[in-house]
């Protein structure tokens, strides 16, 4: 590994890390949910590593990560140490576009590089396909440079991908050298498909959206937060089995694996940034939003959107990514505006949701494309429905299943079909049944 460059990743942390290298102090992090890593190039040796983290228990990040949960703290995901080639693919934008027939097909392709300090651009170029299966549908040669793209026309119709036939195509891109040597290769699986607000309805594919939903941690009854990949493959064939479609990754961006599955199962994702603050404005039962963060606090603003810009870059390539959504029980305000404004600045193409507006209405035409409640009853769900609404309506949490106790459900699927602008909900909460932790 030595003469290429080295790369230390933690997929999850909580709360923060310092970390040395042989003695060198490489650098901190914090957001417990969200990859961090670090180029210790400089100061690995031949042998003799000697890799030191501090994980701190409490960090500035306690005021954004207020969620209700047990609390754990340590590395409760995977560390890993990878090398670089010469020339790298450091970002990858995959765009893919069709009309509502699957013709006129098309993927706008921006990726970003990094190479080593003797590495040269010079004559290095990609080639990107598009494969179905083995077919090789679209292919594109390009010259490679710190940042550059590829457009792929596609000359035949695409299949389009939903939760009932959740239908992928293989990008491929190949990186070669100067001398023409291939010395990297990024395979990525995607769907075409169009998420968009029609006629006050959320329409995929031109057909109304009808959300299965649950809300899903990361939980196994046996490892805490540590789940395996077995968790992950039990999760996704139970909500085949029971008809679950859709998924909020309550309340932190999740495993980066389970967004792969998502996309080949046909589950649609709720991604939801690693924020909740519920304690700054809910206070002994009441809505007393004084110190509300981060609110309109200017100093929390950058931070915030730190973790708005991890989810997107982490995530914006999954297909089974239909929403951001902002966070959870964190009230509103300007920083919350921020969000919202930067997920539609860099991918108009998905929806914004935040529940936090129903708390504080002077903010609904500005920070969620959709009105979200928490535990409505029908009732409430039908007045908002029968008056002149304003946007379509989702229940983010509703039911609270824990244990025996979901009576009064067919309440609620009724009004699916009575209120088109109704889409259905996401209910609290799923976790890996014991049966599957015995086995796990």
């Amino acid at each position: 590994m030595i003469g290429k460059r080295v790369i230390l990743s933690f997929e999850g942390a909580e709360q923060a890390i310092y970390v040395w290298i042989n003695g060198e102090f490489v650098g901190y992090a914090e957001d417990s949910f969200t990859v961090s890593e670090f180029d210790i190039t400089p100061y690995v040796k031949e042998t003799g590593n000697r890799l030191c983290v501090e994980v701190h228990k409490r960090s500035t990040a306690a005021f954004l990560e207020d969620q209700d949960f047990f609390r754990f703290f340590g590395l409760f995901r995977d560390v890993n140490l990878y090398g670089l080639p010469d020339i790298h693919v450091s970002d990858l934008w995959i765009r893919p576009k069709c009309a509502l027939d699957g013709r006129q097909a098309s993927m706008e392709i921006e990726l970003k590089t990094t190479k080593g300090k003797t590495a040269s651009y010079a004559d290095a170029r990609a080639e990107i396909c598009l494969l179905d299966g083995h077919q090789m549908i679209a292919k594109e040669e390009v010259s490679v440079s710190e940042s550059f793209r590829a457009d792929l026309t596609i000359s035949e119709p695409v299949q389009l991908w939903n939760c009932d036939d959740p239908k992928l195509y293989q990008v491929e891109i190949r990186i070669f050298d100067g001398q023409g040597d291939l010395i990297e290769i990024i395979p990525y699986q995607v769907g075409f498909r169009m998420i968009c607000i029609e006629d006050g309805k959320i329409k995929l594919n031109g057909r109304r959206l009808i959300i299965n939903g649950v809300n899903r941690h990361e939980w196994n009854a046996k490892s805490g937060r540590c789940i395996s990949e077995n968790d992950e493959i039990y999760d996704i064939e139970c909500m085949k089995r029971n008809n679950i479609n859709a998924v909020r990754t309550c309340h932190y961006p999740d495993r980066t694996t389970w967004y792969y599955r998502c996309d080949e199962a046909g589950i649609y994702v709720m991604a939801e940034v690693n924020l909740e603050s519920h304690g700054s404005w809910q206070k002994m039962g009441s809505v007393e939003p004084s110190w509300n963060v981060p609110g309109s606090v200017e100093l929390w603003q950058d931070v915030v959107l730190d973790r708005v810009k991890s989810n997107f870059e982490m995530f914006k390539n999954h297909t089974s990514v239909l929403f951001w959504s902002l966070g959870n029980e964190s009230y509103a305000g300007e920083v919350l505006k921020e969000m919202n404004a930067y997920y539609k600045k860099r991918d108009p193409g998905r929806l914004v949701h935040y529940e936090g507006v129903f708390q504080n209405r002077d903010y609904e035409d500005n920070i969620s494309d959709v009105e979200s409640q928490m535990y409505a009853p029908p009732g409430r769900v039908r007045e908002y429905l029968e008056n002149e609404p304003k946007k379509p309506f989702i229940l983010c949490e509703y039911m609270h299943d824990m244990g025996n106790s979901l009576g009064g459900m067919k309440s609620y699927i009724d009004l699916l079909d009575q209120y088109e602008k109704y889409q259905g909900g996401f209910i609290w909460d799923y976790i890996v049944s014991a049966e599957q932790t015995e086995n796990t």
